[in-house]
């Protein structure tokens, strides 16, 4: 049999660009995917200023054993994504959206390239990335976490048994809309105070206020939906607590004239001083017990999927969760013997459709894999 490389003289030259790291079903991961993970990872800890530089190159270390661990599983759960049917192009599209009128760019090429530059990656890259974490999230919610079930008896065990961690202090959690009056004229003033006042009308009839918030508010709360947190008595200015903790929940203020702007505040929730009652706290109550229950359950069902997958990986790299017993071992097509056959059973099979490709492996391997699914050479009837 001709070599590939004296049959193809010109892939003889072919330089490595990639290296595959592992096979799953009919997807990749690349040496790239890998390290643009480990980068993500290194620049998210030194964002956390609270952790020492010796804690967050030891909480790197611990979690760089399990780059390849997640993106198994992150690919294992957006192909059944895709197996059941879920489709979140309308909620990418959205977000994309509300982006967009964060940035108040109009120009969709200007948005993108902006977008582009904040993120530090391709647009199309961007909203990939996206649409993978919205379909993780759903297969999770729906496979997974729609099939854990809390007993009411459970609840109310926890609650009696936990009563003293419900006795709370009168607290109230607000969100606020602010629009900033700094610098503008009177007549711009008086414009944003009608705007403000038109904001506050539609959060009273139903509109979401976390989302006007996103969409219109100049502080800094509008990056999480307008949130302000929880506050206790004393804690706030005399004429802001009066308002909030005479008030209702979901209570929304009229637009406030405060420094440089005006203010909408909206009380969403509120604890009354005293022994919470278990209606109050069965919504906390389900989430403190649901959690631990989650992450064995998903790792269970991540087990489950590489059982059911076709997996291969590199020399030298590990899955910290592979299933016990299932071969991974990379599958070396240039070290497979091609069969023989004659013309006539040849003939004989039904054609199919085939798509042929090559990736250059690193030093040290042969330069041009062969196509597991290559037809046998042919040997001619004597």
């Amino acid at each position: 049999m001709v070599s590939a490389a004296l049959a193809f003289p010109a892939l003889a030259e072919v330089k490595v660009i990639e290296s595959i790291v592992a096979k799953v079903n009919g997807d990749i991961i690349t040496l790239t995917d890998m390290e643009r993970h480990r980068e993500g990872m290194r620049r998210e800890l030194e964002a956390r200023k609270e952790m020492q530089a010796a804690e967050r190159q030891q909480v790197f270390e611990e979690r760089s054993k399990n780059i390849l661990r997640d993106q198994i599983d992150r690919l294992l759960l957006v192909q059944k994504a895709r197996e059941i049917g879920i489709n979140v192009d309308p909620d990418v599209n959205r977000r994309v959206a509300e982006i967009q009128v964060q940035s108040k760019i109009d120009d969709p090429d200007k948005f993108q390239q902006w977008l582009s530059e904040q993120v530090q990656q391709p647009f199309e890259d961007f909203k990939s990335q996206m649409r993978d974490e919205l379909l993780v999230q759903r297969v999770i919610r729906q496979e997974v976490g729609g099939r854990i079930n809390i007993p009411r008896p459970e609840i109310e065990k926890y609650y009696e048994e936990h009563k003293e961690e419900f006795i709370r202090k009168e607290q109230v959690f607000l969100r606020d809309i602010f629009l900033s009056t700094q610098g503008k004229t009177p007549d711009e003033a008086a414009e944003i105070e009608k705007k403000a006042n038109d904001l506050a009308a539609r959060a009273r009839k139903g509109e979401r206020f976390d989302q006007l918030a996103r969409e219109h508010s100049e502080a800094p709360s509008k990056e999480n939906d307008g949130e302000l947190g929880w506050w206790k008595r004393g804690e706030l200015k005399k004429e802001i607590e009066n308002l909030v903790f005479d008030a209702p929940r979901n209570f929304v203020s009229d637009p406030l004239r405060v420094e440089n702007g005006f203010e909408i505040i909206k009380v969403e929730e509120r604890h009354a001083e005293g022994q919470a009652a278990l209606e109050d706290v069965e919504q906390e109550i389900m989430e403190r017990l649901y959690m631990p229950r989650m992450e064995p359950r998903i790792r269970e069902y991540l087990v489950k999927l590489r059982e059911d997958a076709f997996l291969e990986l590199r020399e030298g790299w590990v899955d910290t969760s592979a299933v016990p017993g299932k071969d991974t071992s990379w599958k070396d097509p240039a070290q497979l013997q091609p069969e023989t056959t004659t013309k006539a059973e040849v003939a004989e099979r039904a054609p199919r459709r085939r798509v042929l490709w090559t990736v250059p492996l690193p030093k040290g391997r042969s330069a041009i894999e062969r196509d597991p699914d290559e037809p046998p050479t042919v040997q001619d009837e004597k």
